[in-house]
């Protein structure tokens, strides 16, 4: 395959560059963030996509981000590429800030009283994913189907975590939209005229050399 890797990375490197990318988590979001200003696209649909795109990353949709942000950049109408860099906003730094956040959030409107820890949240949400598969698998081979912790996931973290979500990452994503709009325009602009000079300097350069041809 053309764009398959010479070299196939081991297990434990790719776990451990998904925590800390090679170039470090500085390059990484300056790639990001090049990449977004580099879009060809107005100013407004780019900063709808990012805000979408981190809006999303504060939801319990583990495994679905990218999806459910190309649904809600498709929606406000913004850029989709630009959605799916969005979700950079919520990375292994970023999700137990957001998911504690949401949850104490979520339960605190609730009226549970309930407090999950990151760890307790991301341990239920892979024992739920765990029993779903099973239930999906039961449904072709007739095994017996069991729904104890999806009933106790979907109260206990599922729901709260949204509903802290929801309220929590609505205004951070206004807010990164508002932050990210005046850069990308100036960017854009910048990018314009350093297009334009180039453009002008090869036209005179070719008007130079047809000049030099015709003496």
């Amino acid at each position: 395959m053309i764009f398959k890797r010479r070299d196939t990375r081991p297990l434990l490197r790719t776990i451990a560059e998904f925590f800390w990318p090679r170039g470090g988590w500085r390059r990484a979001s300056t790639y990001v963030l090049h990449r977004m200003r580099r879009l060809p696209d107005s100013p407004e649909r780019i900063c709808l996509g990012i805000a979408a795109g981190a809006f999303v990353s504060f939801l319990p949709l583990y495994g679905l981000h990218f999806l459910t942000a190309a649904l809600v950049a498709w929606i406000v109408r913004g850029n989709i590429l630009a959605a799916l860099l969005g979700t950079f906003y919520g990375n292994p730094i970023t999700f137990p800030i957001m998911a504690v956040s949401a949850l104490e959030l979520g339960h605190w409107l609730l009226g549970t009283g309930a407090m999950v820890s990151f760890t307790e949240a991301m341990a239920a949400i892979g024992r739920a994913s765990g029993e779903l598969t099973h239930n999906l698998w039961a449904l072709f081979t007739g095994g017996q189907v069991h729904w104890f912790r999806l009933q106790l996931f979907f109260w206990r973290v599922f729901l709260p975590y949204m509903i802290g979500g929801v309220i929590i990452g609505a205004p951070a994503a206004v807010a990164i939209y508002f932050l990210h709009l005046p850069l990308v325009r100036a960017y854009q602009r910048g990018r314009a005229k350093r297009l334009k000079a180039r453009f002008e300097a090869a036209r005179l350069r070719q008007r130079t050399r047809e000049a030099g041809d015709e003496t």
